[in-house]
């Protein structure tokens, strides 16, 4: 079982739907800059701090810098109408500008079709901020075309990943730093993917929890291309149920649209938010969450992580039933199920099982997915190829991190999967050996093995699945 998270957030409890009385016009959001004398006479700071809490709800996770009190006060109480106007400011405001670039510098990446790298836009950032909040406060800015790469997703097949320049990242870093908190306020308790203080993990320890106490009959739905199929009106039309700022709705719709190159080819998309766009996981999860929503509706338990969701049931006849409202949803939405790997079965039986973020649910045990062992594999034998110059230490240190995420990701499934792993390692490591000393050969014989023996690679301080085991077991 997943170990227990440390405290729930309190972001996720209900919230007030009391408007806030405070004379504004109706439907207007509420600005930092408005209303100046009455935030003085109140004292109440222009940012939030660190860790607020406004009536009870976590933020801290929220950029200071764009939403002050004011604005998570309004947040939580709800604007009138429901929907938030004058939100461009805060996208072009040079704080939040400079908030999203140290992201975007942060976090790397490669460079997008004007070939300028995170380090080159550095060299240059005061100048380059300065023309982007000058193009955006103008409404002169306008996104360039996606680099289009494609990484295998194994299996012999590849998924498409789109690299916006780094400009546009910023940007899109801007515009997220902006706008998530609005539906982050919405979304539902099952929805994990891409959201603050959520991940992977607790997505498993829902399902985990859910099988436990009865909801053994599971829909594994796959979706046919989510990311590259997402319509765009009907998109832009769940992102304006919440804005009205129409140079926001603009900027989004600009970021759809963006043309794609790929080799000599370019083209304008009509659907989809390319993979690899900052904002794009964001507006999967806009998308996506009247489906949450109406699943919870009708009373079925659905588990979702990005475009991966499994709808847990407790007979055989709901499952049915759970499939029905999906596949007339997704129809319905300009979506599509793909047929092959869309199922319904009974989880505790073997052959019924269902595969759900790396993880096999089947014969009441949980086992790491054969794709996701035969990816780790593949990512060793990259790791130590043979013809690799390295020294053994760097190789380690190299291997190290992966492994043990691996196996900290991993550890709870049945160790049945892990067995050879190390193993696997260890002889891949000798056949480098032996070619650093110029004999062929692939470390598989009894001389390899009594020459670099399992306590030689220890002693090299290289991870193991089988002693990481035992120290996880006596930490219980």
């Amino acid at each position: 079982m997943v170990p227990q998270r440390g405290k729930k957030n309190p972001a996720r409890s209900a919230e007030s739907k009391a408007a806030p009385r405070d004379g504004r016009q109706e439907g207007r959001g509420v600005s930092d800059t408005e209303g100046q004398s009455e935030s003085q006479a109140s004292a109440v700071p222009v940012r939030a701090r660190q860790g607020a809490e406004i009536q009870g709800r976590n933020w801290s996770w929220v950029e200071a810098s764009v939403w002050s009190e004011r604005m998570l006060a309004a947040l939580e109480n709800g604007v009138k109408g429901g929907k938030w106007f004058s939100l461009i400011d805060k996208v072009y405001r040079r704080q939040t500008l400079e908030a999203a670039w140290h992201k975007v510098k942060d976090n790397a990446g490669a460079a997008g079709v004007d070939r300028q790298s995170v380090e080159q836009f550095g060299a240059r950032a005061e100048l380059y901020l300065e023309e982007l909040e000058r193009a955006l406060r103008r409404g002169e800015y306008r996104p360039q075309p996606i680099r289009r790469v494609e990484i295998s997703k194994g299996g012999g097949k590849m998924r498409p990943l789109g690299i916006p320049v780094v400009k546009d990242r910023i940007v899109q870093t801007a515009l997220k730093l902006v706008i998530e908190p609005i539906f982050e306020r919405e979304f539902e308790e099952s929805s994990h993917g891409f959201r603050p203080e959520r991940g992977c993990k607790d997505a498993l320890r829902e399902v985990d929890e859910l099988i436990k106490e009865g909801y053994t009959f599971a829909v594994d739905a796959d979706m046919d291309s989510y990311f590259d199929s997402i319509p765009y009106e009907p998109l832009l039309g769940e992102v304006s149920e919440r804005i009205s700022d129409g140079a926001v709705l603009e900027l989004i719709r600009g970021f759809l649209s963006q043309d794609i190159i790929q080799g000599m080819k370019r083209w304008t998309p009509t659907g989809g938010t390319p993979q690899g766009a900052v904002i794009s996981p964001l507006l999967a999860n806009i998308y996506l969450h009247p489906l949450d929503r109406h699943m919870r509706e009708k009373g079925y338990r659905m588990v979702r992580y990005a475009d991966d969701f499994v709808v847990l049931c407790r007979t055989a006849e709901q499952a049915q039933a759970a499939l029905g409202e999906v596949r007339a949803w997704v129809e319905q939405n300009g979506l599509k199920l793909n047929a092959d790997k869309t199922h319904v079965g009974d989880c505790r039986q073997a052959g019924q099982g269902f595969e759900f973020l790396g993880y096999r649910f089947e014969a009441g045990q949980r086992w790491v997915r054969s794709k996701s062992l035969k990816a780790l594999r593949e990512r060793i034998r990259m790791k130590t190829r043979r013809t690799r110059g390295d020294s053994l230490a760097k190789i380690v240190e190299d291997l190290n991190p992966m492994l043990r995420g691996w196996f900290n990701y991993f550890k709870h499934a049945h160790s049945v999967a892990q067995l050879g792993l190390d193993g696997f390692v260890r002889r891949r490591l000798r056949a480098v050996l032996r070619k650093q000393d110029k004999r062929p050969g692939m470390g598989k014989c009894l001389d390899d093995h009594l020459r670099w023996p399992n306590t030689f690679f220890a002693a090299q301080g290289l991870f193991t699945i089988a002693a990481a085991r035992v120290v996880a077991s006596q930490s219980r």
